[in-house]
């Protein structure tokens, strides 16, 4: 059979054995016929919530978050509603658009004119959050090991706070969207690299589809309530990017609400695992980079048979990135296991370890092969086995592992979680 995988902007479609492959792929829920009203309903009826234009308050300085290329939010059909809205009663000089990077590279001109359209970059404050300057942040608290907690300036000194964001599984924070947006979203590094630390990262609630009981995601929302008062508005998407719900309100609810309609359209139910795992990283935007793509890895290993192999199909059209504190990590060890062994004994958490320690559990579980823009030397830098041909290596896995081996295949990525009901490895 024919499966297309999301890949890049123009997916791509590999070969598989009928008799053998399994795919996984979301409920796709239907787009809402009339977006833009979803969204200026759910401002004026809010889950938990004032209506938004009660937030408001002449002379009110406004601070709307917004997620950055690697995020799939439909930030230029969002935005500019919101902006329309507000702008009944604020003037756009009141009014900063911050785009929550946690620890990413910032943005571009040029790919903020892609997200958020060029009219909006020139008529309004556009601003990045700035992870390693501490004068940039205002501390708010601090967490559970005394690390303070430190936010964008931009985001506390306004006086209306406005969360945006999609909702989707998310490999250790349980779901994106929510306190996210605040932390990593708009926080300084310190911060972030506190709460990404092995202390949450290695608890087995710290993964797809969970939230409560999630230490990880409990201190992130602990850290962001910090910043109220804050009105969310985080949307849900399908496959096509179409938005299928809009959840404003509550920091908390509104995405608690949002979560569950997510569970119900992402979580997909295995009896044992597989041989073979193919997966993606969603296409663009989110397979922009290796880092990224992390995250389908971590989807496929919830079903991969232990000693088995995940194939990701990840574009990296940004690269590794180069330069990454990611990158640096990778290629300074010659395994995962080596990998592993450096992360234990690093006295203080450093950029990026959060993704390189679930890569290297990944790849001491299962091999990873990887489809991909990137030289081979650059994959095999990364610890990672090139993929030129998908059903050839799914062929060749397949036969090694004997009759009755089996491939599942996630065109979507971790947009679609799996998970076991039967026996098999604990995820």
């Amino acid at each position: 059979m024919q499966v297309k995988l999301a890949y890049g902007r123009q997916g791509l479609t590999a070969e598989f054995p009928d008799d053998a492959t399994t795919v996984i792929e979301p409920r796709e829920a239907p787009g809402l016929p009339d977006e833009r009203q979803a969204l200026l309903d759910a401002l004026e009826h809010p889950i938990s919530a004032r209506p938004l234009r009660e937030w408001l308050r002449p002379g009110a300085r406004v601070c709307i978050t917004f997620t950055d290329l690697t995020r799939a939010t439909p930030n230029e059909r969002l935005i500019p509603w919101l902006l329309e809205y507000l702008t009944q009663w604020v003037p756009p000089e009141r009014i900063t658009l911050l785009n929550s990077l946690g620890t990413h590279r910032p943005n571009t001109p040029a790919e903020l004119q892609q997200m958020l359209g060029p009219e909006i970059v020139r008529r309004y404050r556009v601003e990045h959050n700035d992870p390693e300057n501490e004068a940039a942040h205002v501390p708010v608290g601090a967490l559970a090991d005394g690390t303070p907690v430190l936010l964008s300036r931009h985001l506390m000194e306004a006086e209306v706070r406005i969360v945006t964001g999609f909702i989707e599984p998310h490999f250790f924070a349980g779901f994106s969207g929510g306190p996210k947006g605040l932390v990593p979203g708009i926080a300084h590094q310190r911060t972030v690299f506190s709460n990404h630390g092995p202390r949450n990262l290695s608890h087995a609630h710290a993964t797809f589809g969970i939230t409560r009981g999630n230490p990880l995601w409990e201190e992130l929302l602990r850290a962001a309530r910090l910043a109220e008062p804050v009105f969310l508005c985080n949307v849900t998407l399908n496959t096509r990017r179409q938005i299928t719900g809009v959840f404003a309100g509550d920091l908390e609810l509104a995405h608690h609400a949002g979560t569950e309609f997510v569970r119900r359209e992402s979580m997909c139910p295995v009896e044992k695992p597989f041989e073979v795992v193919v997966t993606t990283n969603s296409g663009y935007p989110l397979d922009l980079n290796l880092y990224q793509g992390v995250k389908g890895m971590a989807a496929a290993a919830r079903t991969v048979r232990p000693g088995g192999c995940i194939i990701l199909a990840c574009e990296c059209s940004d690269g590794v990135p180069a330069g990454s504190a990611y990158e640096r990590w990778l290629r300074g060890a010659r395994s995962p296991a080596e990998l592993l062994a450096q992360l234990a004994t690093n006295p203080t958490v450093q950029p990026d370890q959060w993704q390189v320690q679930i890569q290297a559990q990944i790849q001491q579980r299962a091999e990873v092969l990887l489809h991909s823009s990137l030289p081979p030397d650059t994959v095999r830098a990364c610890l990672l086995t090139p993929c030129e041909d998908i059903a050839a290596a799914v062929r060749e896995r397949l036969r090694a592992a004997g009759p009755g081996a089996r491939v599942a295949v996630l065109p979507h990525g971790p947009l679609t979680i799996p998970y076991l009901t039967g026996p098999g490895p604990a995820v």
